[in-house]
C-alpha cells in the first residue's frame, strides 16, 4: 500500500494535461482580446466612411 501511495504522489502525468489546458486558455484569451480590438477599430472606420458618404 505504501508503494502505491508513493507512486501516486510521484506521478505527474495529470499536471501536463492541466498545463496544456492553461496554455490553451491563455491563447484563447489573447485571440479574443485581439479580435475584440480589431472589431472596435473596424467599426469606427466603417462609421467614419458611412458618415462621409452621406
Amino acid at each position: 500500500m505504501k508503494a502505491f501511495i508513493v507512486k501516486f504522489l510521484q506521478d505527474d502525468s495529470g499536471a501536463t494535461a492541466i498545463e496544456y489546458g492553461l496554455i490553451a486558455a491563455g491563447i484563447a484569451i489573447a485571440i479574443i482580446a485581439a479580435v475584440n480590438g480589431v472589431g472596435t477599430a473596424l467599426s469606427g472606420k466603417f462609421d467614419t466612411i458611412s458618415s462621409s458618404l452621406k
